[in-house]
């Protein structure tokens, strides 16, 4: 695991960034999204062969530390969770200011785990 920035309480320690490592991480964090989390590195590292190259994975590798990152973090996953609810909603300005609070998470959760 790494070091990394107090953000208060965080549910597990933000992990390394190898396969296993992001998948014992999600599996204690969002043990529901598992199966997701296989058929994207799968779709990952076909597209890698594929195109010979290994920025798919490498994508792969940073979406799902960023998702981890906003799980692991109660204050990031409760922001991240408001605004998805409010993507949608009747107010325009509501869902405008969802949709800011949203990349905005998505942003910090991305800069929290880019090594």
């Amino acid at each position: 695991m790494s070091t990394q920035a107090d953000h208060g309480h965080e549910l597990v320690p933000r992990p390394e960034q190898t396969p296993d490592a992001l998948r014992a991480a999600l599996a204690v964090v969002a043990p529901g999204r598992l199966p997701e989390m296989q058929r994207t590195k799968d779709e990952a590292f076909a597209k890698a062969v594929e195109w010979q190259s290994l920025s798919p994975v490498r994508s792969w590798v940073l979406c799902w530390a960023r998702d981890i990152e906003i799980a692991r973090r109660p204050d990031l996953a409760a922001r991240h969770n408001r605004a998805t609810n409010n993507l949608e909603h009747e107010d325009a300005t509501v869902a405008r200011d969802a949709l800011r609070e949203l990349s905005t998470v998505l942003d910090e959760a991305m800069e929290a785990v880019r090594v």
